[in-house]
């Protein structure tokens, strides 16, 4: 099976081949997508971003195999075209982040109350965040892209992914009432098996 950057030059002299990068990523893409808009937008944005990666082809750069990053980071910037639809994805959004980001929280018997303050609160949390802190937070939640991919989709140095992640890491945290004076951990991941469903 020949790597994405070989496909990918192939479509060059074979536009027909460019559909293999459909088959491998059209699923991710659209998951993505699902998870920040809904799933009619998401049908949308995921033809939308085979549309501009197969008329920007000749940009890509050849040295990742990988074009993951790359499809990603299009379809991040054709959702914000869409943000007007974001609004119904973050009652969702926060409640996948109350349970990562504070388990302890939500798992507590009889602290159902509890939880829907803490998601309200951290809703309001990354409703503040800034498009870009959004982004790298949604790459690394729902695309599953560690620091370096996400550095790739973005095209920002992957020391920007780890400051806009620690940020939002204290943001959040600050949000939910945890103890923002912990020393900060390296939580960067290498491409290994997905650690989001």
């Amino acid at each position: 099976m020949s790597p994405d950057n070989e496909v990918i030059a192939r479509s060059a002299s074979e536009p027909a081949a460019f559909s293999v990068l459909y088959d491998r990523h059209a699923t991710t893409v659209f998951r993505y997508a699902a998870q920040r808009l809904n799933d009619d937008a998401a049908d949308d944005i995921m033809s939308e971003t085979f549309l501009v990666a197969f008329e920007r082809r000749g940009t890509f750069d050849e040295s990742f195999s990988d074009a993951r990053p790359w499809l990603l980071g299009i379809a991040t910037r054709l959702i914000r075209k869409h943000a007007r639809l974001e609004a119904t994805a973050w009652k969702g959004l926060s409640a996948d982040l109350a349970a990562q980001v504070a388990p302890d929280f939500i798992d507590q018997a009889g602290a159902r109350i509890d939880a829907q303050r803490l998601t309200a609160r951290l809703g309001k949390a990354i409703r503040r965040l800034t498009d870009a802190d959004r982004d790298t937070l949604l790459l690394y939640a729902w695309g599953d892209l560690d620091y370096a991919a996400i550095a790739s989709a973005l095209e920002i140095p992957v020391g920007t992914v780890r400051s806009r992640l620690n940020r939002v890491r204290r943001q959040l945290r600050r949000a939910a009432g945890i103890d923002t004076t912990e020393q900060e951990t390296d939580h960067g991941r290498v491409d290994t098996a997905p650690q989001h469903a």
